[in-house]
């Protein structure tokens, strides 16, 4: 078995964060989700995985992924125009040659690993095994009827009225290369694309084994600033512990830290969860739960909460910060006084509020 994860897109609801970086590589946790969705392909023992890029991103993807030996495993890269995920499977057909492999978004971040569905995958000898998600707004996702069961007997996208069913399709796949002739069959939708749902209810038609497992833990679609705020916040508090390397001085840390190394707490208060990178310096401040700060950065006279902050970022007598995803090497200072404040800030940027 193979793996085949999606790592390209243009990221449009990020921008201007994914101008100049893959929407996958926004860390969370100081972690890019990629990392996450490589760690739970790594675990299932697949040693080969295919990687869907973006022409314009694919070289960050590169660089972080490297040969794929950091996670045990040997890194393909595969360049997709951005023609849907089924288009995905077909440009990555020589990749995957006959064998069946595991498909997943690489911006996507779940509390449960594959390993349960990689074996019950083969156990049942499945052509098809597609994880779902209860939702409220099933108007927005693809969405997938069952009958009792298991079996997916219908498939509908952002359907506009109730088909009876509110599981939602979460983005990730398993498939035997059954799944070729299918996508073979089908034809681009009204946006032009090659859908995967397509394709699998082209499965179902030709009377392949399409069955279907609910997910039980959390999901997150890390697509959007609060997507990835939400992200964050849930694996600071599910996988951080203590962990204080840095330098602290006059300070209190209270709660699940993680300090890294080369960094200095100097007249501050840092409550987690959070993490802290290395070469920080935190002066003056307030860190508050659920905050990220990247490798590099500086924050003075401020107080900091529920916040992704990535490298290199200045932070300067800002009064109350919260909600916010910073890009690396933004600056952030104050110029009048202010009360709360919310930003979405692009790499690069230099602000005064």
């Amino acid at each position: 078995m193979k793996a085949l994860v999606l790592s390209g897109g243009k990221g449009t609801r990020l921008r201007p964060l994914t101008f100049t970086c893959a929407k996958q590589l926004i860390p969370v946790a100081n972690k890019p989700v990629l990392g996450y969705v490589l760690d739970q392909v790594a675990a299932t023992k697949i040693k080969k995985v295919g990687i869907i890029t973006a022409h314009e991103t694919g070289h960050f993807v590169e660089e972080y992924v490297a040969d794929g030996s950091a996670w045990n495993m040997e890194a393909s890269y595969i360049p997709q125009e951005p023609l849907g995920l089924a288009h995905a499977v077909k440009t990555a057909r020589k990749f995957l040659g006959q064998d069946s492999f595991v498909m997943c978004l690489g911006d996507n971040v779940t509390g449960q690993g594959l390993e349960s569905f990689v074996k019950r995958f083969k156990n049942e000898h499945l052509d098809a095994l597609i994880i779902l998600k209860e939702v409220d707004n099933p108007s927005a996702f693809g969405i997938a009827k069952l009958d009792d069961e298991g079996n997916i007997i219908r498939l509908v996208e952002k359907p506009k009225t109730s088909i009876g069913s509110k599981l939602a399709i979460i983005g990730t796949y398993l498939f035997s290369n059954k799944v070729h002739e299918a996508i073979e069959r089908i034809k681009p939708s009204w946006r032009g694309e090659l859908e995967i749902t397509d394709a699998i209810q082209e499965m179902i038609n030709m009377g392949f084994t399409v069955k279907a497992e609910i997910l039980r833990s959390w999901w997150l679609d890390t697509g959007k600033k609060d997507d990835i705020l939400s992200a964050n916040a849930k694996i600071l508090d599910e996988y951080i512990e203590a962990d204080v390397k840095g330098k602290v001085v006059n300070s209190t840390i209270d709660g699940r830290v993680q300090v890294a190394p080369d960094s200095q707490i100097i007249n501050s208060t840092v409550r987690g969860p959070c993490v802290i990178g290395k070469d920080v310096v935190v002066e003056n401040s307030f860190i508050g739960p659920y905050t990220s700060i990247g490798n590099g950065s500086r924050v003075c006279n401020s107080n900091i909460e529920y916040c992704v902050v990535q490298e290199c970022v200045t932070i300067t007598d800002i009064e109350r910060l919260e909600d916010s995803l910073i890009g690396k090497n933004a600056k952030v200072s104050r110029n009048q006084r202010c009360r709360t404040i919310k930003l979405h800030v692009g790499d690069y940027s230099e602000l005064q509020v």
